[in-house]
């Protein structure tokens, strides 16, 4: 009778899910997060201070758990073995097409991804300036608050060349998390800036040595790279002459991580069409052409292979510049910020 049970104890009392279904009582052990544990005799007590039996080795249930999954104590393993994010899925069904706009798109939207990011790292210059429009005194109401709004354009034109030197959105796949690590970094490097100012006004009223603010130049990833012609070098330098001399070494990285990124998304586009192309001379091989196959056949520029197929005489076409650079300012992909 379950009221003896209960004044007098039983076994089924110290253990409350031994009537259970065994599948039930397996299914509840594995999936509650509190563990159920029985009283113990005394005999186990003693047990226990003797010291546990020894026990083979089984593997951790948590070493085959994906990073991505939910539930990091081994629940589901089986269901989240193959679970791959959005962002690889459609990587792997994109076409070459569309590969080759999403470079080209990131290159043409990357001066506006630039400048929303630079006006997010001056958001405190620029809420100083509404404030003085809205709660300034006189005197700066007639004059337009001048000097915030000189502070949040240097602000501004300084933090577009770190971001520009940086390599801030210059290769496209790259993760949001290290997008946000370079947009940091390029605020980090403008405080520094700010800093070396003052340091170096205490240093002229002072007397002493002016420090420098020194700038790492870009890092080469091979060594085939095109150099700037001179055109470019003499344009460059008519821009650079219109500058202040403390901003020009920071404007003269940008225009060359600029120059780089444009030689960097040139290789990109060649390789993509290069394998667009192989992709066309397959199906066509296997007979599975398309009518747009038959038609970027007739109208579509042609890749160097197919150029060698049919070419009969040289022709005079220059070939995009090969390298690779990546136009990185104490950064790159594969390392982390220094």
């Amino acid at each position: 009778m379950g009221w003896l049970d209960s004044v007098f104890g039983s076994k089924s009392a110290d253990d409350p899910i031994q009537k259970l279904d065994p599948k039930l009582r397996d299914f509840l052990e594995k999936e509650s997060p509190v563990k159920f544990q029985p009283n113990r005799t005394p005999a186990d007590v003693e047990t226990s201070q003797r010291g546990p039996a020894p026990e083979k080795p089984r593997q951790d249930a948590q070493s085959g758990v994906p990073s991505a999954s939910l539930y990091q104590d081994g629940r589901y393993a089986d269901l989240w073995k193959t679970y791959k994010p959005l962002e690889s899925v459609e990587a792997d069904t994109k076409s070459s097409h569309e590969k080759l706009m999403d470079v080209l798109d990131g290159y043409k939207e990357r001066k506006m991804v630039i400048a929303k990011a630079a006006l997010e790292n001056c958001s405190f210059q620029q809420e100083e300036w509404r404030r003085c429009m809205v709660e300034g005194s006189w005197v700066d109401t007639l004059q337009m608050c001048r000097d915030k709004v000189k502070k949040f354009e240097r602000c501004y034109s300084m933090q577009s060349r770190f971001l520009r030197v940086l390599g801030y959105q210059a290769e496209p796949g790259r993760s949001a998390i290290l997008e946000e690590d370079i947009q940091l970094h390029a605020d980090s490097l403008y405080q520094r800036m700010l800093e070396h100012e003052e340091a170096v006004a205490k240093a002229r009223e002072q007397g002493l040595p002016v420090p420098t603010f020194e700038i790492i130049p870009p890092p080469l990833l091979s060594k085939a790279t095109t150099p700037p012609d001179e055109a470019t070098t003499k344009v460059w330098k008519d821009q650079l002459d219109k500058l202040p001399e403390d901003e020009r070494a920071a404007e003269e990285a940008a225009l060359k991580a600029d120059y780089y990124a444009r030689l960097n998304t040139a290789e990109r586009v060649k390789e993509l069409r290069a394998s667009e192309a192989a992709e066309r001379r397959k199906r066509k091989a296997e007979g599975k052409s398309t009518m747009g196959d038959y038609f970027w056949g007739l109208m579509g520029p042609r890749s160097e292979s197919d150029n060698d197929e049919k070419r009969t005489t040289p022709t005079m076409a220059t070939p995009p510049p090969q390298g690779e650079y990546s136009p990185l300012f104490l950064y790159n992909s594969n390392t982390a910020l220094q």
